[in-house]
């Protein structure tokens, strides 16, 4: 597909490395020069020096015959009128980056009076991702799938555990309870595991389950659970507020804490449920005052990626709060992978996910749409949701019966309501939503699982 990408900003960047390595040509526009210069040296992909909200501009940049313009500059305005002039220059389709929580309860009616395919708010997405794993707390990773009857959930499974040295066959007897052991990753290496494979202390392990169920898997496997009934935030910014707003409506306690004091007064206006505290997060003097030992969960989101790294670094040691850290840079993600910081948000790796399963879609309309889309493990693993629109060629044909790809396992299957953790004898149908994981990259429908 042709895609223009206007923003080469950190996530511009981000959507366009990602769509070029699965294939896609990419042209991308910006009006800082070095800023293309450095996009199309590290990058394949190709750079234009422009207005993206300039008719000539999308003109000459081919949007009259691209298919889809995805614009990801930092205003949110800029954003949706580049949208409004790529569909008035030719017929593609439009993703819009916006961010202002202002625009939040309006994008409904602004995608539809502005034609957009899809509008995506990497703040609002990020929030949203930690409110879940704040709701299962043991968590590293909650990602959900047909509208939330399907999970999955990674955690590490401890020293100790009743669940160690034993096959996963006997395991899910053992469990009582509708649940799958998907993926595993010990030390450096990623398996999707059949019934044989033996657990081990230490596995990090990700578990398609009902979050109903998830006291009682994280019991079976011996992993802690702990209700979480406060939470800091270290910064005020966007993301912090929907976050807040979010936890508020959970009655989870809120302190946030931002250096800057007019948007400290900002704060107290939006969040009168939240305790505001102008001060710097860095500082030990104020945490120790805020009590940081007694916090179920700290967030550090604040601007700077290096303050964020080494505030969680240091909450690590001194508390056994459940911690997670924003992450911004594109060169950071693999340094820190294995430092402590807890679990790491990325908003633009967040936004990659969704405007590849838009695109993965785009390509494969006429089978089924890809419903969801994320990269667990470390990236290694693909968790995709495949709503089959059409009735498939292997309709009626019993799993056990299909020749599936390696490394892919079906985990769960959504039909009328119910959920099915498939074995040998269930089927496909049209109307299904199939939940896979794979370490295939680039699937695009269910048949491409299908040798």
């Amino acid at each position: 597909m042709n895609i223009i990408i206007a923003g080469c900003g950190k996530v511009g960047v981000s959507v366009a490395d990602q769509l070029s390595r699965e294939g896609h040509e990419i042209t991308v526009i910006d009006t800082d020069y070095k800023t293309i210069e450095d996009a199309t040296n590290e990058y394949d992909v190709i750079g234009y020096e422009g207005d993206c909200t300039s008719f000539r501009t999308l003109k000459q940049v081919g949007a009259d015959e691209s298919d889809l313009l995805i614009a990801t500059t930092d205003q949110d305005e800029k954003n949706m009128l580049a949208c409004l002039i790529a569909k008035k220059v030719g017929k593609c389709r439009t993703i819009a980056r916006v961010r202002n929580p202002q625009y939040l309860e309006e994008i409904t009616y602004l995608k539809e009076e502005l034609g957009l395919a899809m509008s995506v708010n990497p703040e609002y997405a990020a929030a949203a991702e930690m409110v879940r794993l704040i709701q299962v707390p043991s968590a590293f990773e909650v990602d959900t799938f047909a509208k939330g009857n399907v999970n999955l959930i990674s955690f590490i499974i401890p020293e100790g555990s009743p669940v160690a040295g034993h096959a996963l066959m006997d395991i899910r007897q053992k469990l009582g309870v509708n649940t799958l052991v998907c993926v595993v990753k010990r030390g450096g290496e990623i398996t999707i595991p059949g019934g044989d494979f033996i657990l081990q202390e230490g596995d990090r392990v990700s578990v398609s389950m009902s979050l109903k169920d998830a006291s009682t898997v994280f019991e079976s496997f011996g992993v802690k659970v702990k209700k979480i009934k406060n939470v800091l935030i270290a910064g005020g910014g966007t993301i912090a507020y929907y976050l807040a707003s979010a936890l508020l409506k959970l009655r989870i306690s809120v302190k946030i804490i931002e250096k800057d004091p007019e948007r400290c007064e900002h704060l107290s206006e939006l969040l009168p449920g939240a305790i505001i505290i102008n001060g710097d997060a860095t500082d030990t003097t104020i945490l120790t005052e805020e009590s940081i030992e007694n916090m179920d969960a700290v967030c550090t989101l604040m601007n700077r990626d290096e303050e964020n790294v080494l505030l969680s670094m240091y909450l690590n040691k001194i508390t056994d709060a459940k911690v997670m850290t924003k992450i911004h840079r594109n060169s950071y993600e693999n340094i820190i992978a294995d430092v402590p910081v807890g679990t790491i948000i990325s908003t633009k790796k967040i936004t990659a996910e969704y405007i590849t399963r838009y695109v993965r879609s785009m390509q494969n309309a006429f089978e089924n749409d890809v419903d969801a889309l994320y990269r667990i493990m470390d990236d290694k693993v693909e968790a995709l949701e495949f709503r089959i629109t059409t009735k498939a060629e292997f309709e009626g044909i019993k799993l056990k019966n299909l020749d599936i790809i390696p490394n892919t396992l079906i985990c769960a299957i959504f039909r009328d309501g119910k959920v099915i953790r498939p074995g040998g004898n269930d089927e496909i149908k049209q109307g299904d939503s199939v939940v896979v994981v794979t370490s295939k990259t680039g699937i695009t429908g269910i048949s491409d699982i299908i040798m």
